[in-house]
This record gives structure tokens, sequence and C-alpha cells, in this order.
């Protein structure tokens, strides 16, 4: 059982934050080398492959193996450390949203779990990658990462020499990108403690988020999701052009919508100020998404919003589900879709994200959750109140 006790000065130590996150790990030998490895993360610089981490705790070549035989071979469960992390975030900031976002981690060779050839639209082409599919907590600040998914085409899934070779759980099967973000929402959902935390992420350059709105919108979340231009709407029924038109309206590109909708007044201006001053004008209309009445997401009214553009860039465009908020707070949930994109940079940069060199899925989930442990403690180990695990 874990507790917390009142806070105390003095930061928490890696070793005390190993003992809460890697806790559940069943032998002493698993939860030290949980630590070394954190500990390694911490205080390697540049490239944080197993090697490199060995010799940053003084160690010999066994120490090397030990820590791949720990993270890529040993059989422990990483989704108890997912939601300790989750945990842990909640108790000690103040969450504004969860996100979800991708890591695209390029690989040489074709031998890690689930690497395959995908075009990635930030490089303009196609690279050998990983694909890992992360959810964050986002603070005013930052966005802690509290789990992960690989995504696995079907080339990996329905290959059993593969599955095999990588140890691909039976019960794992190929899901397309959106699947995975709301398998990590749910999962979001069934760990926390806090109350209704609206759910904000842009995957418009990734997928076509259909799938995802639909799917949040039946599980009744609160969400700000970016879409992309050709993502498709209909103007709520209530404010059609021509209201007495007893035919269904046909779906329209959503960055059409404002187009063809401007002399038509369906169509909203609302400006805020960002954090330097600076008058920033949003443009909204109310839609819904296409399909029978029967559907619970198509029958819903949401809000389409077009924020301003981004310098060469396409103009941003989010649907929300938070209609009755107030349109300042839900327009001030914009500001965090970068908060994510900032950590994945540094988990790249710092933490080893796309260092791991094992080639098992219950290897690459290992590496995930002690590199997340790794990047939480540096954010928040200092301010943190002191926690034990009681007896």
């Amino acid at each position: 059982m874990l507790t917390s006790l009142p806070p105390r000065p003095g930061p928490v130590s890696a070793f005390d934050f190993t003992e809460v996150v890697f806790g559940h790990l069943p032998r002493v030998d698993q939860r030290r080398w949980a630590h070394a490895y954190l500990d390694a993360l911490l205080a390697t610089p540049g490239k944080k492959s197993v090697r490199r981490l060995a010799e940053s705790l003084a160690g010999s070549a066994s120490t090397a193996q030990s820590l791949h035989q720990f993270v890529n071979a040993s059989p422990w469960p990483w989704e108890p450390a997912y939601g300790e992390l989750m945990r842990w975030a909640e108790e000690h900031t103040v969450p504004r949203a969860w996100t979800i976002d991708v890591a695209v981690v390029r690989k040489r060779g074709e031998h890690s779990c689930g690497v395959h050839r995908r075009f990635v639209p930030s490089t303009g082409r196609s690279v050998n990658c990983q694909v890992g599919i992360g959810a964050f907590l986002v603070t005013d600040d930052d966005a802690l990462p509290v789990g992960w998914r690989l995504l696995l085409p079907r080339i990996w899934t329905e290959d059993p020499a593969r599955r095999s070779r990588t140890r691909i759980p039976h019960d794992v099967d190929a899901r397309g990108l959106e699947m995975c973000a709301l398998e990590l929402v749910r999962a979001m959902g069934e760990r926390s403690r806090l109350g209704e935390v609206p759910f904000v992420a842009d995957l418009s350059s990734h997928c076509p988020g259909t799938s995802l709105i639909r799917g949040l919108s039946r599980n009744h979340r609160d969400f700000l999701v970016g879409v992309p231009a050709r993502f498709p709407v209909v103007p709520d029924r209530h404010l059609r052009a021509r209201p007495c038109d007893s035919a269904a309206p046909l779906a329209t590109p959503a960055a059409d919508l404002f187009e063809a909708a401007r002399d038509q007044h369906l169509v909203g201006s609302h400006t805020i100020r960002d954090s330097g001053g600076r008058p920033l004008t949003f443009r909204t209309a109310l839609v819904r998404l296409p399909g029978p009445a029967a559907d619970p997401a198509a029958a819903r009214t949401y809000r389409l919003i077009a924020g301003p553009a981004r310098g060469t860039g396409p103009q941003p465009l989010w649907l929300t589900n938070m209609v009755s908020r107030r349109l300042d707070d839900v327009l001030r949930l914009t500001r965090l879709r970068t908060r994510s994109t900032q950590t994945l940079d540094r988990l790249e940069q710092d933490y080893g994200m796309a260092d791991f060199e094992g080639r098992s899925y219950p290897g690459w989930h290992h590496h995930m959750a002690l590199m997340s442990a790794a990047y939480m403690h540096a954010r928040l180990g200092a301010d943190a109140p002191a926690l034990v695990r009681a007896s």
C-alpha cells in the first residue's frame, strides 16, 4: 500500500521514487536494477545505450549484461508502473488536461518490434521507424508521460514467427493509431483519481480523427481535438441557412464550412489574448457529425473552431463537445497542444527515448516506463513530498 507523508525539507531521492513506481516488482534484484537504470538515465550524457548506462554506474561488462537482461528479458509487468506515474503526477501537480501524442523513433533494420516503413508529415518523406503513442498529463508548463502503446502493423501481429521472436502477448492485436489513443484514454480514466479533466490533442497530421472523436463522444469524455481540413461536418440543424429545407444536409469539409458559411451568419468570431497580451481571433461554428440521428455521436452538437494561422502553415481546426463551457476557457485550452510535443523532444534528446537497443515488445515497454519515470523524477522529484511504501 502506498501512502503520502507530510512534506518535509529536501527532494525525494531517486531511490525512494523508484520504490514507489516500481515497488510492485516481486524481486529485490529487479527493484535494484530498476533503480540503477533510472539513476543511469538521469546521469548519463548523450546517447543512452546500455553500454553507456553501465559505464555511468562504474560497472563492468557484466553490469551492461544485467541491465540488458532486466529491461529486455525479465518478465515484469509495466502497467502498474504507468499507474503509479499517473498517481504521482495527479498528486503533485495541478492538471489541466490529458493528451495523446505520437513519437516516431527511427530505426535501422527490420528486427525491432513494430518497426515499419511510414510516411512522416513533419519530414515529408517515409522513414523506417517504430511508432509510440504516449499518454500525458498536462499542466500549465509541462506534459508528464503516464502511459504508452506501441503501434503494431498487421505484418507484425499476423506473423507467428515475428510474434514469437519479439514476445508480443497473445491478446495484443493490430490497432490503428486512433484505437491506441482511445485505449490510452480509457486506461487513464480507470487510473485517475481526479474529476472530469478535458482531453486535448491534435493528431491531425497523423490520422483523420473520426474514430477518436466518435469514441470520446460515446464515452462522455470532454474533448478538444485538432482535425484536418477535410474532416467532414454538417451545420447544426438549428443554424442551417435554409431551415425549411427537409433534405438532410450534406457533409462539408471543416475548412470549407467557414468559407461557405461566411454570408449565412453561421460563423461567429471571438478574440482572446495570448500570454504576451497579443490578440488572437478565432472563428467558431456549431456543427454535427455525419451519420444517422440514432447514433449518439452524430446526434450531439459540437463547436468547430478555426484558430489563427501559424505562419505559413495551415489554419488549425479544432472540434469540441464542450459547447456549454465558457468559450474563453475552451480557447485557452488550445495553448496546451504544444506541451506534449516539447516533452517528446526532451525525452528524445535527454532521456533515451530513441536509444533502446532491445527488440522485444516487453523490453520496449520496460524502457518507456523507466524513461518516463526518470523524466518525472527530474521534473517533480525536487518539489514533491516524500513517499514511502507502507509494510
